[in-house]
């Protein structure tokens, strides 16, 4: 469980009665996207045939460049989260941040799905018992890649729903 019960009107679009600008929310599908693909290597060592995490995540770069509709990248979303359900570690938490990353056109609050989801796998990724520190990184690196106009609003966010994304927001 990655969304919260009631959801952030920073996270809701001004047309669907919140604050979030569309350019605001491209730049969370475009930081969204990094993140998973920053990982996306993973699943791709383990399943080198399977297309679809790849395809959503740029199905949601896509989706914020105003290439295609929602649904196109809803239905990427959904596509690569079937690609995780038979896997498990790295590879698994891989396919899950793609997933995440083309669903924040849906629901802008994703992103954050994307980003944990990267962070778990990179932490599942590591050897010798170094996973939180490979998730630290990752972490950071996450946050390097934040566009100024987001970085208070994700930063805030990873606070606020720190516990529900099994505490990967920690770095």
């Amino acid at each position: 469980m990655i969304l919260p019960k009631e959801r952030d009107p920073r996270f809701i679009t001004i047309r669907r009665g919140g604050t979030l600008t569309d350019l605001n929310h491209q730049l969370l599908a475009l930081w969204a996207a990094a993140c998973a693909e920053h990982v996306l290597h993973l699943f791709e060592s383990a399943q080198p045939c399977d297309p679809r995490p790849r395809q959503a995540i740029e199905l949601a770069r896509a989706w914020a460049w105003g290439e295609i509709g929602m649904s196109q990248a809803r239905a990427a979303a959904g596509h690569a989260q079937a690609a995780a359900r038979d896997l498990s570690g790295a590879a698994r938490h891989a396919a899950y941040a793609a997933g995440q990353a083309a669903a924040v056109a849906h629901v802008a609050a994703h992103e954050l799905g994307a980003a944990a989801y990267a962070i778990k796998a990179a932490r599942a990724a590591a050897t010798n018992g170094d996973g939180q520190s490979a998730g630290r990184l990752e972490c950071q690196w996450q946050r390097e890649q934040l566009p100024e106009a987001i970085r208070e609003l994700v930063l805030d966010d990873q606070r606020l729903r720190n516990d529900i994304c099994w505490s990967v927001f920690e770095c």
